[in-house]
């Protein structure tokens, strides 16, 4: 990503015009930060002594994230309830799968429900991971009813004293009180049987500001604890993970950049920081 390379790059070599400055604008507007943080990163550039300027500009990054926990969370005694959502096409499935791979691969027992009972695809996608590294996947029929497959699955995890439990939700906006309305559903199903731990948004990093907008409907309706960011494959439109978190305060706790298992990691702010600037 590196998007103050240059700029940083053109400070130490002593040329800044103003087309330059106007030049970095641009780029972090396509690089999807939104126009109020680029303001502020540029003003931030034009008043900092050279030397000072990568220390400032990255305080500055730092703020924009938050500070609040990123580690999946843990409970005691009983299976960590992890509910996935998010519209359709963001990778929300692949991420379930893989985040199930990560969690066997960590050592931690885990059950999947394949909730997302209105695509065919989704069902049969997180059977054949589930086969394959050795998670049960607990589905039902097509186009049958989300919340009995989801008490199936906390049924099985509650006997089966698993670890974690994860649930794949639906994620099509025919219209976004029904979707909203079936999560709620989902919820106080999985609440019967045992607290929800997290409920993680999938959000494609490539869909730019209309993930935030994404992220606060979500946030409204079910709670989101963190975020998922797919398709963060190195591309200059990474800069909406700083986007994303300023203005909704949710961490994001994963990122994917692939469809390989081994493509999808924890969210390292330190790494993702440097990052920008290297």
């Amino acid at each position: 990503m590196a998007l103050f390379s240059k700029i940083l790059a053109k400070l130490r070599g002593g040329s800044t015009s103003d087309a330059d400055w106007d030049e970095l604008r641009t780029t972090l507007i396509e690089a999807d930060l939104g126009a109020t943080l680029c303001d502020e990163l540029i003003e931030i550039a034009r008043r900092e002594k050279v030397e000072d300027c990568e220390v400032a500009l990255t305080h500055a990054l730092e703020s924009a994230l938050t500070s609040v926990d990123r580690s999946l969370a843990r409970a005691q005694g009983r299976p960590t309830t992890v509910m996935v959502v998010g519209v359709n096409g963001t990778g929300k499935t692949t991420s379930v799968a893989k985040l199930m791979s990560l969690i066997k691969q960590s050592g931690n027992s885990v059950v999947v429900a394949a909730a997302d009972t209105f695509r065919a695809a989704a069902i049969e996608q997180l059977q054949t991971w589930g086969e394959k590294i050795g998670v049960e996947v607990v589905a039902g029929k097509f186009q049958g009813d989300p919340a009995s497959v989801v008490f199936d699955a906390a049924t099985l995890a509650i006997r089966e004293k698993v670890d974690y439990l994860i649930i794949d939700t639906a994620g099509r906006l025919h219209t976004k009180s029904n979707l909203m309305d079936e999560l709620s559903k989902i919820r106080r199903v999985l609440e019967k049987s045992s607290p929800i731990d997290e409920v993680l948004l999938v959000v494609d990093a490539t869909t730019g500001q209309n993930g935030i907008v994404q992220a606060r409907s979500f946030l409204e309706a079910v709670g989101v604890t963190g975020l998922v960011l797919t398709k963060m494959d190195g591309s200059a439109k990474g800069g909406i993970a700083l986007a994303i978190e300023r203005e909704t305060r949710l961490p994001i706790k994963f990122v994917g950049t692939g469809e390989r298992a081994e493509d999808f990691s924890t969210f390292e702010a330190s790494i993702y920081i440097s990052s920008l600037l290297e």
